[in-house]
């Protein structure tokens, strides 16, 4: 980090610093940006409603996961026009409210009734406010998500597979309720041959360019009580970045990633995580609710072949967070229609069709409904999850905080470089130049 320059919110890549955007939209049509994936599919026919009852015409700019952050965040940088609506990482929020690239909602919400109570309290902290936890909304909750575990239900529900757990850990195959449980459980199935097929363990995230292993290797982390503050915005990371329970969670990781991953698995993310898991390589993966309905469907890996559970604890219960807010982009040309937009996606008929097509509500109208656990068989687990998610940092130099965290946690989990202690260390020295280059320090 020490000879890193500078650098404007987004570390948007060269590759699209020369790209400029022209806008085409009239006053009857919107472009609604978000990351290519199932639930894009999902808002697509869910927006048909839209234009139906308004007569606007929606255009969608999906671009795919690894891109997606370099691409939206260059064109909100350079004033570009691609986009009237924008479903943006919730790390986005500090610099796009800081930078005047969102519009602040708080009035229109008001004038159109709209109620953050409306939504859990989970996601409108993630999703919709900064600073943090202040009544100041940036973004309507959109997209819930958590990182969360899958696993061959069929596998660990034969008799001979059971019983040789049985006699190897003394205790009953079940889902995982420790970490200690969850490699336990995947040093069982490593290398095991089932069907005449060499399994593996545990599929995890360990990719290094963009998010992969933060969001991952957090799982373990934030389950043994890391935390980025000691005290809420003090930037104090000295016994909480770097405790001892913290430093117990990423040797976890790195025990999970080093006796139970498929061979040559040391670049993975959803993708990879997915791919591993149809395929019949691995026993449990982790990836986001956003993907489980797909999962569910799958012929080869889903229905009663598959099932889900939540992040084991450690000494605390917490899962990563994902999902994304709704914003309006302040450089739009179609103000009034991005803004009626966001008023028809808040109403509770639209949210409850919205989950129905695939997407994660988080309208309070639709998880607080009597039937929502038993509407999905992931749904129970969805709840657990968004009422114990913690958050990366969302500062406008999140970039240069997760490039951090990226490297500390890449170069010690698998380039087997130092300690669990020393990473987290020297993430504290990492970040600690950051907050003093932005005067928070």
């Amino acid at each position: 980090m020490k000879t890193l320059s500078k650098v404007t919110f987004g570390l948007a890549s060269a590759l699209f610093a020369s790209t400029a955007y022209s806008s085409t939209a009239t006053a009857d049509e919107l472009t609604l940006c978000w990351a290519a994936w199932d639930p894009a599919n999902a808002l697509v026919e869910l927006s048909k409603e839209f234009t139906a009852a308004t007569g606007t015409e929606m255009k969608f700019e999906f671009v795919p996961w690894p891109n997606f952050a370099d691409r939206i965040l260059n064109e909100l940088n350079s004033g570009g026009k691609l986009c009237d609506l924008l479903i943006g990482d919730s790390q986005w929020l500090g610099g796009s409210a800081e930078n005047g690239y969102y519009v602040k909602l708080n009035d229109f919400f008001d004038k159109e009734g709209i109620k953050m109570s409306d939504f859990a309290d989970a996601t409108v902290y993630a999703y919709s406010t900064w600073p943090k936890g202040t009544p100041n909304y940036w973004a309507l909750p959109a997209m819930g998500d958590a990182n969360a575990w899958f696993y061959r239900k069929d596998w660990f529900a034969r008799p001979e597979i059971q019983a040789e757990f049985k006699q190897a850990t003394g205790r009953d195959l079940a889902v995982p309720k420790t970490w200690p449980e969850l490699i336990e459980t995947a040093k069982f199935f490593q290398g095991r041959e089932i069907d005449g097929k060499k399994v593996y363990g545990a599929a995890i995230f360990t990719e290094r360019a963009s998010e992969g292993i933060t969001m991952g290797a957090t799982q373990a982390l934030y389950a043994n009580g890391f935390q980025y503050e000691k005290t809420s915005g003090k930037y104090d990371m000295e016994g909480a970045v770097n405790s001892a329970d913290a430093v117990k969670g990423l040797e976890e990781y790195k025990e999970l990633y080093k006796c139970c991953t498929p061979p040559g698995y040391t670049d993975a993310y959803m993708g990879e995580t997915l791919d591993a898991f149809k395929s019949g390589q691995a026993a449990m993966a982790m990836n986001w609710f956003a993907f489980f309905p797909g999962l569910y469907k799958d012929e080869n890996v889903g229905g009663d072949k598959i099932g889900f559970f939540v992040n084991p604890k450690g000494t605390a219960e917490a899962s990563t967070l994902g999902g994304q807010g709704i914003s309006v982009v302040a450089n739009t040309d179609n103000m009034d229609g991005a803004l009626a937009y966001i008023k028809w996606f808040a109403q509770p008929d639209i949210q409850k069709k919205w989950w129905a097509l695939g997407g994660y509500s988080c309208h309070n109208a639709v998880l607080n409904d009597p039937s929502f656990k038993d509407s999905q068989p992931f749904a129970a687990d969805f709840l657990v999850a968004m009422n114990q998610v913690k958050d990366f940092w969302q500062e406008p130099s999140y970039a240069q905080l997760l490039q951090g965290m990226q490297k500390r946690l890449h170069d010690y989990v698998v380039a087997d470089q130092g300690t669990a202690q020393e990473a987290l260390d020297k993430l504290i020295a990492d970040w600690t130049e950051v907050f003093q280059d932005d005067g928070k320090m």
